[in-house]
């Protein structure tokens, strides 16, 4: 890399990496390898990380050889390359009030790039082969608190993000917050969506957590009522419960979800996020069919109801053995690495805390390992 390089000249180019039809393993190698300098050179706590490991960028050829940043190393320090007086927006992870969360600061030109990176993966997993009122416009209920009211949640960006792409005008936020400042939902507002969505037979599409799916079931179910929501809509859920609902296991909530909703179970996408990254990973059908090859893990993926999970083009995940920190074989299960190249201010490998197995390019979601500290969108406060 030329040492006059610098993260502007990167974020262009990552963006046009992005905005490619194709995205060739080369391509992908050299940008990880261009931003591992970089954020070698400039982010001083992942300076230190790389030191004890004995690894710099004359010594690592390969994105699979970029040392990863524990995501615990977000509460400890600030792992950024911006300084202060750049620090546009801070996003906090989600774990229990009483924990120190991670912080993941951008500055205007990451977070044009974050943005941006988001729209391409949400529409082609999310709003692949769905209807709208004028084939460009969906109507969202969008079941987290606004931006404006969770200003530190990188979920609630992303979501005011697609609702400004992709939305219609009468797509509303139904989220709120309770008098303690965990996340709710107005229930007399979801109401009538669901209303109006049956009566003008517009599909209606839900994004949110699955604490606040849980929240919306039991309450259709205390009114007793079901609907059957016209052809296209369909749900997005992330994240986990943390003590915010009853937990239930993933294949029962989506049939209460589609029992309540009328809403088909390949029609529900699970989605896969976290403070620390700027890429998002979803299981979905639309995926399932675009990335799985195998036809052996597609079957398998159906049958047991767990699609797996893939991130976009620009990131990978790699599922490794926490004892020796290489990759598993297939079907074997390990912690979740991913490298998210468009991490660009941060660090780009990250170290998760989470279990997956792995699915030929992609991975299943196991949840936490042990001992690990609960966290995940279901419990943003303040």
């Amino acid at each position: 890399m030329n040492s006059k390089t610098t993260f502007s000249d990167y974020i262009r180019r990552i963006g046009e990496f992005i905005a490619e039809p194709a995205h060739s393993e080369t391509a992908f190698n050299s940008l990880a390898l261009e931003l591992f300098t970089l954020q070698f050179e400039h982010n001083h706590p992942y300076r230190r990380l790389c030191d004890a490991r004995g690894a710099a960028p004359d010594t690592v050829s390969d994105w699979t050889e970029i040392p990863a940043m524990p995501t615990a190393a977000f509460k400890e320090w600030e792992v950024t390359s911006i300084p202060p007086n750049r620090r546009a927006i801070v996003f906090h992870s989600s774990g229990t009030s009483n924990q120190t969360p991670s912080r993941h600061f951008h500055d205007p030109e990451s977070l044009a790039l974050y943005i941006l990176s988001i729209k391409p993966w949400f529409a082609l997993n999310v709003l692949s082969d769905a209807t709208s009122r004028d084939d460009h416009a969906h109507r969202f209920a969008l079941l987290t608190p606004p931006p404006w009211l969770s200003p530190n949640s990188s979920l609630t960006r992303m979501l005011e993000t697609v609702r400004i792409a992709f939305g219609s005008p009468d797509s509303q936020w139904i989220g709120t917050l309770d008098s303690a400042g965990a996340w709710s939902i107005n229930t007399d507002l979801a109401i009538k969506l669901l209303d109006e969505s049956i009566a003008t037979e517009h599909p209606l599409i839900l994004l949110g957590t699955a604490f606040s799916f849980v929240h919306l079931i039991d309450h259709l179910d205390d009114i007793d009522r079901e609907y059957d929501l016209p052809p296209g809509s369909r749900v997005m859920e992330t994240g986990g419960y943390k003590g915010r609902s009853r937990e239930l296991p993933k294949v029962e909530l989506h049939r209460l979800i589609s029992q309540r909703l009328g809403i088909p179970q390949d029609q529900i996408i699970r989605e896969y996020g976290m403070s620390e990254l700027s890429s998002q990973a979803y299981a979905s059908a639309a995926n399932l069919k675009s990335e799985i090859s195998d036809s052996k893990n597609f079957q398998l993926s159906t049958q047991t109801n767990s699609q797996p999970f893939h991130f976009p083009p620009w990131a990978r995940a790699r599922i490794v053995s926490p004892e020796t920190g290489q990759e598993v074989a297939e079907g074997e299960t390990g912690l979740i690495r991913v490298v998210d190249l468009a991490n660009v201010r941060s660090v780009a490998a990250i170290q998760t805390e989470d279990l997956g197995v792995r699915r030929g390019d992609g991975f299943e979601l196991l949840g936490r390992a042990a001992l690990a500290e609960p966290r995940g969108c279901s419990r943003m406060t303040d």
